[in-house]
């Protein structure tokens, strides 16, 4: 599961996620990419799930970039406690999405492998996306 080494701070305070992505909301990497149309947050094991479901469509061939990261700590208090005592205990770890974000991006495979492929990917994800395919991508060149 995704989630980083070493953090400066245990917990974090929620934040709030508003606006379109200022970053990260062009494909850099490969030629397809899924982008995100909404905010939320998404958890280590949904990355996880989603890596899998490409990296098993495309049998190993081509290559995956993951964009985003879950650096956010989360905090849960557990069930039927009373109120104040202090903030929870970290739960797990987020990666806070704005629209516009490219998640995951693919390269050296077809149009329709990539696609297909990346559709398995986004409906393993909580957020809705959109297929986006780099500008200068020429589609008779097939890999």
């Amino acid at each position: 599961m995704l989630q980083p080494k070493k953090t400066k701070f245990r917990r974090s305070q929620k934040g709030r996620m508003k606006g379109l992505a200022q970053r990260g909301n062009q494909l850099v990497f490969g030629s397809f990419g899924i982008k995100t149309l909404e905010s939320k947050w998404i958890t280590g094991r949904q990355i996880e799930a989603a890596r899998i479901a490409v990296t098993r469509y495309m049998q190993r061939q081509g290559q995956i970039w993951i964009r985003i990261f879950p650096d956010k700590p989360i905090t849960k208090k557990p069930a039927e406690v009373r109120m104040g005592k202090g903030k929870g205990a970290p739960e797990g770890f987020v990666a806070p999405v704005t629209p516009g974000r490219i998640l995951i991006e693919v390269e050296g495979v077809s149009f329709d492998i990539a696609k297909e492929a990346l559709r398995l990917a986004a409906q393993k994800l909580p957020v809705t996306t959109k297929f986006v395919v780099r500008r200068d991508y020429d589609p008779t060149q097939n890999v």
